[in-house]
């Protein structure tokens, strides 16, 4: 916002807070649990309240990380633009707006299985752990990880009421993806989180061990899509959907290496939503067929 200018309206301050266009990261993997849960196309009641519970999570997860972490991003200056620390939000209007996010998942919630019912303070808790993390260890990736991948197990949970080993290998599959393009992520922090006294596997590990987790976390996001297909009855679309996969994380290391970080923003920010988004065009169209 320049000087003079009008401030934007709440609405899309708040959802630039939250970043809303990253949902496509997370919310095509709950859709993937959803139809494996079932093998086919689940109901129409079904997939609006696990969309809407997503976005009620997800935007909740989202303003508690900039909530707790307003005072770090002010001394940042790659962050110190975010609507907290610049003064376009207040902390009242954020503090608002995650009661409505927390308010608006759990009325999805509760439109779906009775096991659900039960699970819901899990993610919150992840969601409320996760920013504090990184003042003590390096592991908060993986944290950061195992929370996303609980997508599209509690998808699996809220339509069937069972959680069985595939659904966890599923999920086990998100957590890798999601903790070794976040490894990308510290690379843009580096500096900052070493004057800060922040952890991260940067500060832990330098350059090349970032680069080496995330490669050993992606291929294992790899073999976990490959076991989860062999125990469902899927078809050759779910195979060749873990096929692109492959080489999308593939072609995604391939834009960045140590010294030469030009286009990690291409990395991280487009491949990571095309992936996310080819694999679940494969996977539904399998179920659905």
């Amino acid at each position: 916002m320049t000087a003079g200018s009008a401030p934007a309206p709440l609405p899309a301050r708040l959802a630039r807070l939250v970043k809303i266009e990253h949902t496509v990261f997370a919310l095509p993997f709950a859709y993937v649990g959803a139809f494996l849960a079932v093998n086919a196309a689940p109901s129409g009641h079904d997939l609006l309240w696990i969309t809407l519970a997503m976005v009620g999570a997800r935007s909740l997860a989202m303003a508690l990380n900039r909530l707790i972490d307003a005072g770090i991003d002010a001394r940042n200056p790659r962050t110190a633009g975010r609507e907290l620390p610049s003064g376009q939000l207040s902390v009242a209007q954020v503090v608002l707006f995650c009661v409505a996010s927390l308010a608006l998942f759990l009325v999805a919630v509760w439109e779906l299985d009775p096991l659900v019912h039960r699970l819901w303070p899990i993610p919150i808790v992840g969601f409320v752990v996760y920013p504090y993390l990184k003042r003590f260890t390096w592991l908060c990736h993986l944290w950061l990880g195992v929370v996303d991948g609980l997508a599209p197990v509690g998808a699996w949970a809220a339509i069937t009421g069972k959680l069985p080993w595939q659904a966890w290998i599923l999920g086990a599959a998100v957590a890798l993806w999601v903790a070794g393009f976040d490894l990308f992520y510290a690379l843009f922090d580096e500096e900052v989180d070493r004057r800060e006294g922040l952890h991260s596997i940067v500060t832990r590990f330098g350059v090349r061990g970032a680069f080496a987790g995330a490669r050993l976390a992606h291929a294992a996001t790899v073999v976990c899509l490959v076991a989860a297909g062999l125990g469902l009855p899927v078809g050759v679309l779910y195979w060749l959907g873990v096929a692109a996969v492959a080489l999308l994380l593939a072609y995604e290391h391939s834009l960045v290496r140590p010294g030469d970080l030009r286009r990690l923003d291409t990395a991280f920010f487009t491949m990571n939503g095309v992936i996310s988004v080819v694999f679940a065009a494969f996977v539904i169209v399998d179920a659905a067929i």
